[in-house]
């Protein structure tokens, strides 16, 4: 009897008639209820099913459908839909399996939609930073937000007192900021950790492809490749133990130990099954921790990691029909380190904890080799729509208090630089100089207004140095779009630079859009 009831469920299988055997047609975990799509681009949808299985899409009314291939994967792409806060439904059903219930999504939106990364900055939550920041409080309990939603653990959530306060601190403020201002659907998903190097956040691939960090790499380095930093770690370990042997049977101190380097742990964890789903771009804070990646530095870090997530995305950054399809999404980067400059307006809640201006220091510290990675991040603004979210004029610290004030910042870069609208997003930057006899005069880009200067009652910050490298304190003097200096000391100048110490609030360059001047040095580091 047994073994005829076997007989017939093996024909009952041959037959179609029972598909528990077979996989199912499955979404990917970064859609669900709540979600915010993506607006003006051809959003993808993706998922599993079988090999070969028809899968059919329905949202706004569309109806996409395509193929699983061998692997059992499937993607398709819906038509760019302008932005709305009707809640809509997104549907998806095999189109060959009639027995399966269609998977639905409701309460849908369209807007814009960002993804913030990066380490401990990006990582805090709400409710510990919004103690001592009385706006971020005010944002955080004046919720709900029904067309403001955060993804999380828990899927896609409506923003309300509880699923803001675990919630990315900064990444919030900027997106409520955001919501605010635009007036749309904002959607926001996070992937950040404490304490973590930018080389953990992209893959060996995506290292490997960018052709500078590879030949710093082996300039810097006896790695031939990506792939060879574990061993090089391991020879830089054997000789690290052989040295603090040494030190210590002299009765010294030894030396730092070197670290592992981790290439793409954090992406794969934390960032890889959100791509690609359709975002705007990135806001990024990372810089503490600087790279791990041996004999290589942040710009060049990041560069490549810039590149390989575009890539990875594959994502236009531009609406459907503007031109040719481009692989540069933006990337906002927040300055670090953060605060050490003065402010223009003490009293604007966003400059609430910056550092108050200070006259000028007696003598030049020159710490060049400290302040490289400052410069190094300054230079990441260079790259292709990676503005940079200037935080000189505010809170400062390791873990800035000023939360709201970061994201209403980096809010007001994605409203200039993103979304177009006609607001200052950085203070003056370095474009060139010239030296003119006794003087030397330095253009910049990002005069906004016009050059002017806050607090005392003069031009401040600026050194030059002659042939001989030694630097002195310079007069300076605002001359339409340029500044320039001189020194009495100094009767030819070759080198000009501003702000060019860790903490530079005696340096009173701004816009007349109140934001600060970035530091820089015309001398190669």
């Amino acid at each position: 009897m047994m073994r005829r009831i076997g007989v017939l469920l093996a024909v009952l299988v041959v037959m179609g008639s029972i598909r528990d055997v077979e996989a199912k047609v499955a979404v990917s975990g970064m859609f669900g209820d709540n979600m915010v799509l993506q607006c003006d681009m051809k959003v993808p949808v993706w998922g599993t099913a079988d090999a070969d299985e028809k899968v059919v899409v329905e949202f706004s009314g569309q109806k996409k459908e395509t193929v699983a291939d061998k692997d059992g994967k499937w993607m398709l792409h819906l038509d760019p839909v302008k932005t709305t806060a009707k809640e809509g439904v997104l549907t998806v059903k095999s189109g060959t399996d009639n027995q399966q219930s269609p998977i639905s999504f409701s309460n849908v939106l369209v807007g814009e939609v960002w993804l913030g990364s990066g380490q401990s900055n990006m990582a805090g939550g709400t409710g510990g930073y919004a103690k001592n920041d009385p706006v971020l409080k005010q944002m955080a309990t004046g919720g709900p937000y029904p067309t403001l939603r955060l993804y999380g653990r828990n899927g896609w959530q409506v923003a309300d007192e509880n699923s803001i306060r675990g919630f990315s601190a900064i990444h919030f403020a900027f997106g409520r900021n955001l919501h605010k201002e635009l007036n749309v659907p904002v959607g926001l998903m996070v992937g950040a950790v404490g304490g973590t190097p930018s080389g953990r956040w992209l893959t060996e691939e995506m290292a490997a492809a960018d052709p500078a960090l590879v030949k710093m790499l082996q300039d810097n380095t006896d790695c031939d490749s990506v792939a060879d930093i574990g061993s090089n770690y391991e020879e830089l370990k054997k000789q690290y133990d052989a040295e603090a042997e040494k030190a210590k049977a002299e009765g010294k101190k030894p030396g730092r130990a070197p670290r592992r380097a981790v290439i793409g742990d954090l992406y794969e964890r934390h960032i890889a099954h959100k791509v690609p789903y359709g975002i705007r771009g990135v806001l990024w804070d990372q810089g503490e921790s600087r790279t791990q990646i041996p004999g290589v530095d942040q710009i060049t870090t990041m560069h490549a990691l810039i590149e390989g997530w575009r890539n990875a995305w594959n994502q236009p950054s531009s609406p459907e029909g503007s031109g040719a399809p481009e692989k540069d999404f933006h990337f906002m980067h927040v300055q670090k380190p953060s605060g050490e400059g003065c402010a223009w307006d003490y009293e604007n809640p966003v400059n609430r904890l910056a550092i108050k201006f200070d006259k000028l220091p007696a003598q030049h510290v020159d710490k060049p080799s400290a302040l490289k990675y400052q410069l190094d991040h300054i230079k990441i603004a260079t790259l292709k729509n990676a503005p940079i979210v200037t935080a000189s004029d505010l809170a400062g610290g390791i873990h800035p208090q000023n939360k709201s004030g970061y994201g209403k910042r980096a809010c007001r870069v994605a409203l200039g630089s993103v979304y177009g609208k006609d607001v200052a997003i950085c203070g003056p930057v370095y474009k060139a100089h010239k030296v003119e006899g006794k003087t030397i005069r330095i253009e910049y880009n990002h005069v906004g207004k016009g050059l002017a200067f806050k607090h005392g009652e003069t031009l401040q910050g600026f050194e030059i140095a002659g042939a001989d490298g030694k630097w002195d304190w310079a007069e300076a003097k605002i001359d339409g779009n340029t500044v320039v200096v001189t020194s009495e000391n100094i009767a030819e100048p070759v080198n000009v630079q501003y702000a060019f110490n860790r903490r530079h609030n005696f340096a009173n360059l701004f816009n007349k859009d109140g934001l600060p001047a970035l530091m820089f040095t015309s001398v190669e580091h």
